[in-house]
């Protein structure tokens, strides 16, 4: 069977991306799992594994038609001469994140690779005229998206998966953003992917508060009682399987997460502080809700540790086996319901009055 190939895109070229690609693939077995493409630079990989002694090798290829089985390809995408300047955030380095990633999702469109795993970018210098967004979520689901498909993030590891209903929001718009429109759309696009993209039959979800104390009734804000809680109520009409609202510290601070398949939480840090905390070397950042399956480890540039050799590899590694696994999944899930049986409506009726 043909190995899936995975784009992987090198990120920040000053942070640890190339660190923890080029550990990754020092493992051979990681080779027989997958045919990984870096969309990169030769010169900057060669740099970085000379910087921090690694001894894995590359192969570079023009296109992923070439890429070479068994081996890490490398396709060259940026400018001739970028300086790396280790830790330090630079537009050039923005520049050089920037074209792998068009480079991945345009290779992606013309059905050249299978999944797409991003390496941290800075936020900060990968913005340019083509590049105005606040993370790849919102990048991808723009070049991606078609008739009205929202993405959602997902962070995940086996202990846990969080859902955001706002993502990259500044906490100022959040109260204004959730709506009840907007939470049971988050709630259909979370449900629908534990079932394609994890295989799940009927998800258990929670839904998280807003307000402290989930509000007190309206005490202490009113957004559970004008969208969370009928949101909740519509999407257990739809055949869902949900519950909530819940206050986040005492959902949290109880392990409760332990008794559901996925817990959608208002916005960012009330989700992903918790997962980070329990999930920092092994979580996954996944972009569900669109055709493409792309993940990233859920860290960042590590501009603080960059070229120490000290970064761990298991978040990006985790990433790899992830975007692998959902996209098996999709298609399993794809295959059972390519062509359902018609429904068979029995007559109900006492047989004894039937002539």
């Amino acid at each position: 069977m043909e190995k899936l190939k995975i784009a992987i895109t090198h990120g920040d070229t000053n942070g640890i991306g190339y660190e923890i690609i080029l550990k990754t693939f020092a493992d051979p077995e990681m080779l027989e799992l997958c045919c990984p493409i870096v969309y990169g630079s030769p010169k900057i990989a060669s740099y970085h594994r000379k910087t921090l002694n690694l001894s894995t090798n590359f192969n570079t290829v023009s296109s992923p038609q070439d890429a070479i089985d068994g081996a890490l390809n490398l396709i060259h995408v940026t400018a001739d001469e970028v300086k790396v300047e280790l830790g330090q955030p630079s537009a050039e380095a923005g520049a050089a994140a920037y074209a792998a990633l068009e480079r991945a999702v345009k290779d992606w469109q013309a059905g050249l690779v299978d999944v797409i795993v991003t390496a941290p970018i800075n936020k900060h210098t990968i913005q340019n005229d083509a590049f105005h967004f606040p993370g790849h979520t919102e990048y991808i689901q723009d070049r991606v998206g078609h008739d009205n498909q929202e993405a959602l993030m997902i962070m995940l590891n086996e202990r846990m998966r969080v859902a955001l209903v706002t993502t990259h929001l500044p906490m100022a718009q959040v109260a204004a953003a959730i709506t009840e429109e907007k939470v049971l759309n988050h709630l259909r696009l979370f449900n629908s992917s534990l079932r394609r993209d994890f295989g799940m039959s009927n998800p258990r979800i929670a839904v998280l508060a807003l307000n402290p104390h989930a509000g007190e009734d309206g005490l202490l804000g009113s957004e559970e009682q004008t969208a969370i809680i009928p949101a909740i109520a519509q999407a257990e009409a739809e055949g869902m399987t949900v519950y909530g609202p819940f206050a986040a510290d005492g959902f949290f601070g109880i392990h409760a997460y332990e008794h559901y398949d996925g817990v959608l939480a208002m916005y960012h840090d009330q989700g992903l502080a918790p997962f980070k905390m329990l999930a920092m070397e092994d979580g996954v950042n996944f972009t569900a809700g669109l055709d493409v399956v792309r993940t990233s480890p859920d860290h960042g540039t590590g501009y603080d540790i960059a070229g120490q050799g000290v970064a761990n590899e298991n978040s990006f590694r985790q990433a790899i086996y992830v975007a692998i696994d959902v996209l098996r999944n999709r298609k399993a899930w794809d295959e059972a319901h390519a062509n359902p049986l018609e429904k068979l409506y029995i007559d109900k009726r006492d047989r004894s009055e039937r002539g």
